[in-house]
C-alpha cells in the first residue's frame, strides 16, 4: 500500500518537472532590457561656485543746486542721454543779477577814484621831498651864520644889526623847514587815501567775482556722460542746496557686484573670469573678469564683494538687476566625460554598462571631477565615443541583452 503511495507521488513529481521544461521551452531567455544610451567624449569638465551679485551704473549722480531758489527750467527728461557739461536746470538768478550790477558799478567808481587820486602823487612826492631837503639845508645854513656871527659880535667884529639879522634868518628858516615837513605830511595822508581807495576797488572786484561765482551755480550741468534716471523737480518748486533735483546714471559700462562666501574666496581674485546671466534678459549670458575683491567683508556678513567692470552695448544691462554667476574652482581639460547619471556605484566600486553585440557588459572605471550632471572617467575599453548605457535601471546585469530605445544622434542619450 506505501510503495504504490510514494509510486503515485513520483509519477506526480515527473509529470510537473517536464511540464515546467516544456514551459521554458517554450518562453525562451528573458526579454531584452529597454536602456538609453550616450557616447563617452573626450572634453573639459569644471566644478564651479555660484555667486549672487547685482548689477549697478558705472557712475550715479544725485544732482542738486549750490544755490537757492525757484527752478526755472528742466530741460531733460527720465530716459535722455545727456553729455558732460551738458545744461541740465536752472533757478532763477535775477536778484544775483542786480546785485551784480550793482557791486560793478560801486567797483567801477572805486577805481576812478583811485586812479585820480594817484595821477599827482609821484611828481608831488618828488616835489614835496625836495623842498623838505631844501628848507633843511637852509636851516642849517642859517644856524651856522647865526652861530658865527654870536661870536664875532662878542668878539666885536659884527654890529648887532648884523647878529639880529642872522637870528631873523635863522628863525625864518626854521618856519620854512617846519611848512615843509607839514607839506609832505599832507602827501602822505594823500598817498593813504589813494591806498585806501585801491583797497575799495579790490573789495567791490571780489565781490563782483563772487556774486557771479554765485550766479554760474544757479545753472545745473551733466557731470559726465550719461542718462537721466530720476527727474525729482520741476518748474516752480524750491530747490536749494542738498535738495535732489535730477539723478543721472552712466550704464555704457557696468559693474558687476558680486557677493563671495568666505569659503570660496580663495577662487575670486583679481583677473578670474566669470560667467553671468540675470532673470531679467532670459536665454543672455555674459562673460566679465574680477578687477578686484574687497579686503573687509560687507558689514553683518562673511561675505567679500568682488567687482567687475562689464561692457554694455545696447544698455541692456541696467542698474539693479539681480545676477547669479559662476567662477571655476577646478578645470580638467582632454579628459572623458560621461552623464554623471551613466556612473552605477555598487559595492563592487564605479562602473559603466558598455554597450556591446546587443549586451551591456560592466566596466569598472576611476571617477575623477563631478559636476552635477557630468563625470570625469577613465578605464579599460572606455574612449571617445564609447556607445554606455545612458542610465542604468535597476534590473540591468553584466551581460543583460538590451534593447535600444530611439536613435538620436552620436553624443546624445537615447
Amino acid at each position: 500500500m506505501q510503495a504504490s503511495k510514494l509510486f503515485v507521488v513520483l509519477a506526480a513529481v515527473a509529470v510537473l518537472a517536464s511540464c515546467t521544461a516544456r514551459r521554458n521551452a517554450e518562453q525562451g531567455p528573458p526579454p531584452p532590457v529597454a536602456v538609453g544610451v550616450t557616447h563617452a567624449q573626450r572634453g573639459a569638465i569644471a566644478r564651479v561656485v555660484a555667486l549672487d551679485g547685482q548689477i549697478a551704473p558705472l557712475l550715479d549722480s544725485t544732482l542738486s543746486f549750490q544755490q537757492a531758489g525757484p527752478i526755472s527750467a528742466v530741460y531733460v527728461n527720465v530716459g535722455d542721454h545727456v553729455r558732460k557739461g551738458e545744461l541740465l536746470a536752472t533757478i532763477d538768478a535775477s536778484t544775483l543779477r542786480a546785485q551784480l550790477a550793482q557791486v560793478e558799478a560801486q567797483a567801477q567808481q572805486a577805481a576812478a577814484h583811485a586812479r585820480s587820486s594817484q595821477v599827482g602823487i609821484p611828481i608831488t612826492q618828488a616835489q614835496t621831498s625836495s623842498a623838505v631837503q631844501a628848507a633843511k639845508a637852509g636851516v642849517d645854513s642859517a644856524r651856522l651864520t647865526y652861530q658865527q656871527n654870536q661870536q664875532l659880535y662878542k668878539q666885536g667884529y659884527v654890529s648887532l644889526t648884523a647878529l639880529q639879522d642872522s637870528q631873523s634868518a635863522y628863525v625864518q628858516a626854521q618856519s620854512q623847514y617846519r611848512a615843509a615837513l607839514a607839506n609832505n605830511g599832507s602827501n602822505e595822508a594823500t598817498a593813504l587815501n589813494a591806498q585806501a581807495d585801491l583797497a575799495t576797488e579790490r573789495a567791490a572786484r571780489a565781490q563782483v567775482g563772487t556774486l557771479r561765482t554765485e550766479i554760474a551755480q544757479t545753472a545745473l550741468y551733466a557731470p559726465f556722460d550719461g542718462v537721466v534716471t530720476a527727474r525729482l523737480m520741476d518748474p516752480g518748486a524750491m530747490a536749494g542746496p542738498g535738495t535732489a533735483v535730477l539723478r543721472i546714471s552712466q550704464v555704457e559700462t557696468v559693474w558687476l557686484n558680486l557677493n563671495v562666501p568666505d569659503e570660496d574666496l580663495a577662487y575670486a581674485h583679481a583677473g578670474t573670469q566669470i560667467t553671468f546671466h540675470t532673470p531679467s534678459l532670459s536665454g543672455s549670458a555674459f562673460t566679465a573678469r574680477i578687477g578686484a575683491v574687497n579686503a573687509i567683508p560687507s558689514q553683518g556678513t562673511l561675505s567679500y564683494q568682488a567687482q567687475a567692470r562689464v561692457a554694455n552695448p545696447g544698455n541692456v544691462l541696467r542698474g539693479g538687476m539681480l545676477v547669479t554667476a559662476t567662477l571655476t574652482k577646478e578645470r580638467h581639460d582632454g579628459v572623458i566625460v560621461v552623464p554623471l547619471t551613466a556612473v552605477v556605484q555598487d559595492p563592487q566600486g564605479a562602473a559603466v554598462f558598455v554597450i556591446d553585440n546587443g549586451k551591456a557588459t560592466r566596466v569598472p572605471v576611476t571617477v575623477g571631477l563631478q559636476t552635477d550632471t557630468q563625470a570625469e572617467i577613465s578605464g579599460a575599453k572606455i574612449g571617445p565615443g564609447t556607445e554606455i548605457v545612458a542610465r542604468p535601471p535597476d534590473t540591468l546585469k553584466d551581460g543583460s541583452a538590451v534593447a535600444v530605445s530611439g536613435s538620436p544622434a552620436s553624443g546624445a542619450a537615447r
